[in-house]
Parts: C-alpha cells; sequence; structure tokens
C-alpha cells in the first residue's frame, strides 16, 4: 500500500486520465481481480487462527476440617484394620519422604472409621470441588454461566452417569447448546489435554468463551489393601481442582492474566513398559486401585536421557521460560525433573511448596502452582511460563503462556492466608 501511495503521487493528470481509460478498456480484468483480493481477504480472516486468553482460573481450597496431619493419617490407617504390620511400616516411610507437609486434605468419606467409598460420597466429594472452584471463578470475572459456549471437564478415575460436565451444567443451568465434553482414564496430564481441546473448538466457534475443569476423585479410589505399588496413591493423592476460563473474544485481551502460546502433546502408549508404568487394576485378593510401577521415574523423565551412551543435548530451557509448573506428582519426581532439565531450586520452588501444601491434586496440581507465583508477586508483563504435566497412558503435555501483565493473584486464591510462610525448609 505504502509502495503504491508513492507511485501514485508521482503521477501527472495525464497519467491518471490514461490510467483510467485502460481500466475502462479491461472492465473484466479489474472485475477479477477485485473478486480475488475479496475473496482472499474474507477466507483469510474466516480462517486465521484466533488467539486464546486465559481470563481467570480458580482452584479449590478444602475447608480446615478435611486437613490430615501425618499422625493422624497413620492413626487412621491403622484403625481401619486392612493394613498388615509391613504395609503400615511402608506407608508411614513412605509419608516421611513424599514432600507433603501438614495441611493437605482427604476427603469427608476418608475421616470416617471405617471409610465410606460409596458412590454418594464420591458425587458429594466431586460437587465440593467442581462447584466450589466455579463459584469462585464466576465471581471472580463477572461471567454469566449462560455466556458459556463450550465446557471441558477432566477426571480420571470418576466418571458416573450423568457425566461430570452434566453435573455442572445441571447446577449452573447452562444454555442448551452448550459444546460440553468430559475426559476420563487420561490421568494427572488430562489437565493440558483439557486446555487442547478447549483452543482447538475456540478455533471454530467465534467470540465465544470456554470453561475446562480439572479435578480427581480421592473418596473411591483410595486402596485397601497391601500391595506396596498400589499403597503409594494413598501417601500422595489429596482432594483438589480448577476451573478455567477461556476466551478467544479481543476485547477480552485487556482484561486476561495470560495468552497461549503453545501446547505439545506427547503420548508413549505404544511403548508396553510406558503403557504399564500407572495402571488401575486389581490386587491378589480382588481390591481394586492404582499402581505405580518402579519405571515410573524412568519413564518420567525419558528412558533416552537416562541410558544414553551419550550425553544427549538438553536445551537451557531458562532461556525460553522464565516460570515452571512441574506437576506435583511426588518429591522423587520434581527431584529427577529439576536435575534432568537443569533447572535452578528456585524454577521448582511453585511445586515443591503445592506438594507440601496440597499433596498430588493430580492434574489441577500445575494451576496451584501457577497461583503461587502470582501470590508471590513473580510474574511480571512478558513472562513465559511453562505447564508440564505427565501421567499414565504414559503421556507428557506441555502448555506454554505469556503474562499479558503483571498479574496480581485472584481474590481468594488457594495461598490466600498462608503464603507469607513459604517457602518452607522441607527436610531431606
Amino acid at each position: 500500500m505504502a509502495v503504491i501511495i508513492v507511485q501514485a503521487s508521482r503521477l501527472s493528470l495525464n497519467d491518471i486520465h490514461q490510467t483510467w481509460l485502460h481500466l475502462e478498456h479491461n472492465l473484466v480484468y479489474v472485475v477479477v481481480l477485485s473478486a480475488f483480493v475479496l475473496v482472499g481477504s474474507t477466507v483469510y480472516f474466516m480462517t486465521r487462527k484466533r488467539s486464546v486468553y486465559l481470563v481467570d482460573y480458580a482452584c479449590y481450597l478444602p475447608p480446615s476440617k478435611l486437613k490430615v496431619e501425618h499422625d493422624r493419617f497413620m492413626k487412621h490407617c491403622k484403625l481401619m484394620g486392612c493394613f498388615d504390620e509391613t504395609s503400615l511400616v511402608f506407608l508411614d516411610k513412605i509419608l516421611g519422604r513424599s514432600g507433603l507437609g501438614e495441611e493437605t486434605c482427604a476427603p469427608e468419606a476418608m475421616h470416617c472409621l471405617p471409610p465410606k467409598p460409596s458412590m454418594e460420597a464420591a458425587r458429594q466429594e466431586t460437587e465440593q470441588v467442581m462447584f466450589g472452584a466455579l463459584d469462585t471463578l464466576f465471581a471472580n470475572t463477572n461471567v454469566k454461566p449462560k455466556d458459556v459456549g463450550i465446557l471441558v471437564v477432566n477426571c480420571s478415575l470418576f466418571n458416573p452417569t450423568p457425566s461430570l460436565s452434566s453435573m455442572i451444567i445441571n447446577k449452573y443451568k447452562m444454555r442448551g447448546n452448550i459444546k460440553s465434553f468430559n475426559l476420563g482414564g487420561m490421568g494427572c496430564s488430562a489437565g493440558v489435554i483439557a486446555v487442547d481441546l478447549a483452543k482447538d473448538m475456540l478455533q471454530v466457534h467465534r467470540n465465544n468463551y470456554a470453561i475446562v475443569v480439572s479435578t480427581e476423585n480421592i473418596t473411591q479410589n483410595w486402596y485397601f489393601g497391601n500391595k506396596k505399588a498400589m499403597l503409594l496413591p494413598n501417601c500422595l493423592f489429596r482432594i483438589g481442582g480448577a476451573a478455567v476460563l477461556l476466551s478467544n473474544k479481543s476485547v477480552d485481551r485487556l482484561r486476561s492474566k495470560y495468552k497461549l502460546i503453545h501446547v505439545v502433546r506427547t503420548h508413549c502408549g505404544a511403548n508396553n513398559k510406558a503403557f504399564n508404568c500407572v495402571q488401575q487394576e486389581q490386587d491378589d485378593v480382588g481390591k481394586t486401585g492404582v499402581s505405580l510401577s518402579k519405571d515410573l521415574m524412568t519413564i518420567a523423565v525419558a528412558n533416552k536421557l537416562i541410558n544414553a551412551k551419550i550425553k544427549p543435548y538438553i536445551p537451557d530451557f531458562k532461556l525460553a521460560f522464565e516460570h515452571f509448573c512441574i506437576h506435583a506428582g511426588g518429591r522423587a519426581v520434581i527431584d529427577e525433573l529439576e536435575k534432568n532439565l537443569q533447572l535452578l531450586p528456585v524454577h521448582v520452588e511453585a511445586s515443591r511448596m503445592t506438594l507440601h501444601r496440597f499433596g498430588n491434586t493430580s492434574s489441577s496440581s500445575i494451576w496451584y502452582e501457577l497461583a503461587y507465583m502470582e501470590a508471590k508477586g513473580r510474574m511480571r508483563k512478558g513472562d513465559r511460563v511453562w505447564q508440564i504435566a505427565f501421567g499414565s497412558g504414559f503421556k507428557c503435555n506441555s502448555a506454554g503462556w505469556l503474562a499479558l501483565k503483571n498479574v496480581k493473584p485472584s481474590c481468594n486464591s488457594p495461598w490466600e492466608g498462608c503464603i507469607h510462610r513459604y517457602p518452607v525448609q522441607l527436610s531431606l
């Protein structure tokens, strides 16, 4: 356009007249060219990639009555009467090394003696978590439930009928043409998968809001047997969940916290060892639980990095991202990723403190970690965040975000009232 304007300014009146006569004699050419430009412009604006903004998110904060101190946990396990002495010693040992603090929470049904892992109790737990996070999200954003056109819910181990997404639609009386999805059995990395699905939907449905709800159910997935590989989740997993509001509306950029830059999904399910490293199964006496293989750590940090004869090149990820949200799967997992990705202690601080305060909340842990950074006042405009999650399948999924402003913590942040105590010194 600039070149055309410059050239046009140099034309004399006679040149302009001659050009007009030329166009009159080539009317068909002019019409075809104009139509081509119009159609091309229309196709570009209709098919161009739409920006996806993270308006806000909310993490569920369990009530203090559900806290499980270490001594109380062990006392409760003994009184259940289902664990033998060897298992009790193992539980105590793992809990002491887990990196979990004294304020993690378990669902109400597990505080009963004997525990009550019923369908009704599981529904109540899930409703408390999902509705608690959503109530906060709607209040903080002033978005009405009927304004939401896309809903994606992920929960790996609890998938009742009607679905969890239907429970949300019924609770908030959402509109009838909402595009709803319910992801099950996809493990701790499903939160990023849900974001990816919502992103793809927002590319198709213009001028829309999408909500992603990530949670896991503890009530019906507590293991009451004595197989060590299946006892580990009892020590690590705790109640938690998050609700995320995404938008493709350009007007929402000003009030949004982040812009989604990229999502990468890697599935190692073709490898048998990777496929079997996290699996829900029954033990020899028919008790159901989730088995964590001893190969989990090897798979999580990539077998080729550990066993390679020639040391592979590892990029300096610190040059690409200022902040890291590594899934708080356990202390050993965070240790290995810190080592293999060559990160500094400050880069994994949010993961360690989330594990300490809330335990492993599965797919929602990366949102508690992001909230930690915001509560610490570390998120500045232009900063880049890498969320890394991994889980059964075996899958490793990543999301990259760009901070659109100096991000402050939202109202009712899960770290409200306790962030001044962190970071805490963890025992070796």
